[in-house]
């Protein structure tokens, strides 16, 4: 399954699952939910923190919790 970390600047895709069951509040209260979406807006330049669009909230998050949200890559961003 695809993660938040494997986004490429640009490309969105859709929160589907999370792989740890404990996630910080302060993401869920943002919108890290499942069923919205996520765009990636930059990466920093060590590739750590990487900054993400959680519909409208602009989150800074690290590489390591990106990779516990599973998502499916929208290839299309025109079908939003």
């Amino acid at each position: 399954m695809a993660t938040v970390a494997d986004l490429e600047h640009g490309q969105k895709g859709v929160i589907k699952e999370f792989s740890e069951t404990i996630l910080p509040i302060k993401l869920l209260e943002l919108g890290c939910l499942p069923g919205n979406t996520v765009e990636l807006v930059q990466i920093a330049p060590l590739n750590d923190p990487i900054y993400i669009n959680v519909n409208g909230s602009h989150i800074a998050i690290r590489r390591s919790l990106a990779k516990q949200i599973g998502l499916d890559i929208i290839e299309d961003p025109s079908a939003i």
